[in-house]
């Protein structure tokens, strides 16, 4: 069949799904609609969610993940060893500092090596808070990806030399960058690959509404050019209208009614008043179906036995360094994912994206504490979310990402390090091939005294020109997920540009 007549078909079902979601003011011809393409659409009988974990800043990955061979440990002591506050990280075995000042890498004490199944020739390690990742990755569910970035096609350090060679727009810019990461574009693109991808995949759910969802406000990489993201609330769930009460408006029942009835019967000629109208409508029903549908935040197996402060004790985030416990954000947000994917079959999806994110990576300066403080937050949540699932019986059924930014210079400014390019990423999840790396893991190399490095993996400051492209993170993803070949070549062109062998990175079984 022709290409747009299948692009036409499929737009087509989309549509009919979303005209579903408007409720008992739908009308028949748009639930007739509805069933003929939960009937002809892609109908696979299984549930299937990819979780995108932003790490908004840009993640200073080579304190993350640390090649630790004589030759890489030398290159990384000598070029991170700045001061006035040194941050290169103390080697594996090296006992906790108690008395160090809180933040320094004495008080941490050494890295946590890894033992992956192909190791390069070489040995590798975590940083020292990230004990829930390192357990994950032990026992086979978390892999690493090595040297991620935005890539037009394979680019060596002589390519980069050339200005004429293709490249992704506006490199290390914090908002050009966001936006290369989540939507493959330059800043002010309004669709995401996620989203896209939503839009490939939500004919099969008679819940439309809920294909594409975020926890952590408005996030352009679930925004499709059919699907929209239905944004939750990580303390609240569902966000409701006006006041609380399950069915009232500033609680009256009788307010509610009565908007629900101006919303649906609105028949103004201003199309920015009816577009507000059909907002609102949704935004009731949809609120309505997942407060019914949403399992309670403190019950087992979202919230662990034991409180503080009326908290829940497994999202509570233990800060090794100054000896305090306090909630977690990001295990807050994974949280209300985990319900939503307990909703489910109440809400009638079979593929779903969700966005969630942490904040703070942007460290120019005090990288010591904050960043440890930081990724401690995301180890923990992993872990977390990762034994809910477990709980659930759906760690097969979702895969989790984590992607930011940009990396960082490998070069300390004193105290911080400056914005890169490349960076290590994290993929798990039970369907993951995990306890490996995926992808050439970089050199580490010394200042050559030109403004460069002596690798053929980092360019000036030491920064990481990357190896492996966000479109085949995202194509290996998108196959687990069941796009097919010509949907994959549609969503993520710059894959022609790489070796066929290089579309599937191989993470997922």
């Amino acid at each position: 069949m022709d290409r747009s007549v299948n692009a036409s078909r499929r737009a087509f079902l989309q549509r009919a799904a979303a005209l579903s979601s408007l409720g008992a003011a739908a009308t028949p011809l748009a639930l007739n609609l509805a069933a003929m393409g939960q009937a002809s659409a892609q109908t696979a009988g299984d549930y299937k969610a990819m979780v995108c974990i932003f790490l908004n800043g840009g993640n200073d990955a080579f304190n993350m993940v640390l090649p630790t061979d004589a030759a890489s440990w030398q290159a990384y002591t000598t070029v991170r060893n700045q001061a006035p506050d040194p941050i290169n990280l103390r080697a594996a075995g090296t006992a906790p500092v108690a008395t160090a000042a809180i933040g320094s890498p004495d008080r941490l004490g050494g890295v946590l090596p890894l033992d992956p199944v192909n190791n390069q020739g070489r040995s590798f390690a975590l940083h020292p808070v990230m004990t829930g990742a390192r357990d994950l990755f032990a026992a086979g569910r978390l892999a690493v990806l090595p040297n991620i970035g935005p890539l037009v096609r394979p680019m060596s350090k002589t390519d980069y030399g050339n200005a004429a060679f293709p490249r992704p727009a506006s490199l290390f810019s914090h908002n050009d960058q966001l936006a290369a990461w989540q939507t493959l574009g330059a800043e002010g693109s309004t669709a995401g690959w996620g989203g896209r991808m939503g839009d490939l995949l939500m004919a099969g759910n008679s819940g439309a509404t809920f294909t594409s969802i975020s926890a952590a406000g408005s996030a352009v990489w679930l925004a499709g050019r059919s699907v929209l993201q239905y944004q939750l609330s990580a303390s609240s769930g569902a966000v409701r209208i006006g006041g609380q009460g399950a069915t009232a408006l500033y609680n009256s029942p009788v307010a509610m009614n009565s908007m629900r009835n101006v919303m649906r019967n609105a028949r103004s000629n201003d199309l920015l008043a009816r577009d507000l109208a059909a907002v609102v409508g949704r935004s009731i029903d949809a609120e309505q179906l997942v407060s019914a549908a949403l399992p309670g935040a403190n019950q087992a197996p979202y919230e662990a036995t034991g409180s503080n402060a009326g908290l829940s004790s497994s999202l509570l985030w233990y800060d090794t360094m100054a000896g305090t416990r306090a909630l977690n954000p990001l295990a807050q947000q994974l949280q209300v994912v985990a319900r939503m994917m307990a909703a489910r079959d109440a809400l009638g999806v079979r593929r779903q994206v969700f966005f969630v994110n942490l904040g703070g990576f942007d460290t120019h300066d005090a990288q010591n504490r904050s960043q440890a403080e930081l990724l401690a937050r995301l180890s923990h949540a992993m872990a977390y979310f990762d034994g809910v699932l477990g709980a659930m019986g759906l760690r097969e059924s979702v895969t989790s990402f984590t992607a930011s930014d940009f990396g960082r210079t490998f070069t300390s400014n004193g105290d911080g390090t400056d914005h890169g390019w490349g960076a290590h990423h994290f993929v798990f999840g039970g369907a993951v091939r995990g306890r490996d790396l995926y992808g050439s893991f970089p050199q580490l190399g010394l200042p050559d005294g030109r403004g460069g490095f002596n690798s053929p993996d980092q360019i000036s400051n030491g920064a990481l020109l990357p190896t492996t492209s966000v479109e085949q993170l995202g194509a290996t993803l998108g196959r687990w997920f069941g796009l097919s070949d010509g949907q994959l070549i549609d969503l993520f062109p710059n894959l022609l540009n790489f070796d066929a062998s290089r579309r599937n990175l191989g993470f997922m079984s």
